[in-house]
């Protein structure tokens, strides 16, 4: 089965065409702003992409209903439309490219993916908010974490680069969005975001755990409106907030530079990332395998070396001279140290390839 996977982001339409074996078909990057999709330069680049079967679409939220890939139809859009509150970041989009794909190609399948499907077993322990049993009842709140997708690819993927069982896995996806996964057995036993995909580790306009009386208070006694407020916490915290950034390439080159704000958007940064590296050792029990994927995961090699620095009580050292010069896949493990390090491309394409055969059953 040839299935045209669709990863519709912040700032693009990713296209990926996967053959039978997965080998990789087509590929084309539409650039993508706002909440509308690209229809006609999508419907020239799969004009040229030769025919397939079926389209695989990555959804961020799949809400309490979807803890497995689904089959597109009706009453599953109602749904997702439903969550576009959580990730009002991701879910239009992903929304706007279903609706797009379903108009060009009537009668080719499609399935959504879901990023919290992976996340949905998670402990009781692990998913719980400790909140008032009535809101529990009347809410149904719970941690469902996101980039499941790259993190369940990342930890098989760990397994099959090294040739062992790879263990206790900490999955680190590093982009603009960022979480931690604790991975063994191929099971999620701990990630960083919970209801929404705000929870967490700082990211490029998004910071993370706050005091939640931090927010109520800036709510109060008329300082800022929901409006302002959510917008602040989507748009213009994280990395941006504190160095007027996102772009972690940025930050990094103006850390080099001696610029004090970015070099302290860097130092919490790196802060959050080692004491959830650690925490998800913690819901482990120990930690065998480290992964860094993601954009910023993969390719800054600054960014890897100095989380490990933090982390050496785990068994964790990475070479720096194979950190430097990594390109994914590449083992980075120090001789001696007990947890290996890996670098990893993400490849969440290769997972919803995975999921779409399956709900078809080819």
């Amino acid at each position: 089965m040839r299935v045209l996977v669709v990863n519709t982001g912040s700032t693009s339409v990713k296209l990926r065409l996967l053959g039978p074996d997965d080998e990789l078909l087509e590929q084309r990057d539409i650039e993508a702003t706002g909440e509308e999709a690209p229809t006609g330069e999508t419907a020239r680049a799969l004009a040229g992409f030769g025919p397939f079967d079926a389209v695989g679409h990555r959804v961020v939220h799949g809400g309490p209903h979807h803890d497995a890939p689904v089959r597109v139809d009706d009453r599953v859009l109602e749904r997702l439309r439903a969550l576009t509150e959580l990730a009002p970041l991701h879910q239009p989009r992903a929304l706007a490219g279903i609706d797009m794909l379903r108009d060009l190609l009537p009668d080719v399948p499609q399935v959504a993916c879901f990023d919290t499907a992976f996340h949905s077993a998670l402990p009781p322990a692990a998913a719980t908010y400790a909140l008032p049993a009535a809101w529990r009842a009347r809410f149904a709140p719970r941690r469902y974490g996101f980039h499941g997708l790259s993190h369940a690819y990342a930890a098989r993927r760990a397994g099959e680069l090294t040739g062992i069982d790879p263990g206790r896995v900490v999955t680190a996806h590093l982009g603009a969005g960022a979480s931690l996964a604790a991975v063994r057995d191929g099971l999620c036993a701990d990630t960083t975001m919970g209801f929404t995909p705000m929870e967490g580790l700082v990211m490029a306009t998004r910071g993370g755990d706050i005091d939640p009386g931090l927010v109520l208070w800036l709510l109060g006694e008329g300082r800022l409106g929901y409006d302002e407020l959510r917008d602040g916490l989507e748009h213009r915290s994280g990395l941006a907030g504190l160095a007027g950034t996102g772009d972690m390439r940025e930050v990094v080159a103006r850390v080099g530079a001696g610029d004090a704000d970015a070099r302290l958007a860097l130092d919490v940064y790196l802060h959050r990332l080692r004491a959830g590296i650690a925490a998800m050792a913690a819901a482990l029990g120990g930690l065998d395998t480290l992964v860094f994927t993601g954009g910023v995961g993969e390719h800054n090699a600054l960014v890897r070396s100095r989380a490990v620095e933090g982390l050496a009580f785990l068994g964790v050292r990475l070479d720096e001279a194979a950190n430097a010069e990594a390109r994914p896949d590449a083992d980075v493990t120090a001789e001696g140290a007990r947890a290996r390090v890996l670098v990893l491309a993400a490849r969440e394409d290769l997972r919803i390839a995975e999921e779409v055969r399956a709900v078809l059953g080819a």
